[in-house]
C-alpha cells in the first residue's frame, strides 16, 4: 500500500500503480465517496461516449438492443484500458 499526501488544496496524488490498475487517466473523473474507514476514491457510473459508441457497435454485431451487464461492464473496461493505455 502507497502512501499519499493531502495537498493545501485536498488535492492527492493518486499512485501509479492504484491510476494504472483502474485505468485512470488525467482529466477522469472519480467518486469520493465517505465511509467508516475513510475515503474510497473510484470511477463513477457515468459511461464515456466511446463507450456508448463501442456498445452500440456491440449490440448491433449481436443482433440485440439488449446487452447483458456483464456485456456492458466488459465494454465500459476495454474502453478506459485503453484509455489509460493511449494517456501513457
Amino acid at each position: 500500500m502507497a502512501l499519499t499526501k493531502v495537498g493545501p488544496k485536498y488535492q492527492v496524488t493518486i499512485p501509479k500503480e492504484a491510476r494504472e490498475a483502474v485505468g485512470l487517466a488525467v482529466g477522469d473523473l472519480v467518486e469520493a465517496t465517505p465511509t467508516k474507514d475513510g475515503v474510497r476514491l473510484r470511477p463513477p457510473a457515468v459511461i464515456p461516449k466511446s463507450a456508448l459508441a463501442a456498445l452500440q457497435q456491440q449490440a448491433t454485431r449481436s443482433g440485440t438492443d439488449k446487452l447483458s451487464r456483464r456485456e456492458i461492464a466488459a465494454e465500459i473496461a476495454a474502453v478506459r484500458q485503453e484509455k489509460s493505455q493511449r494517456s501513457a
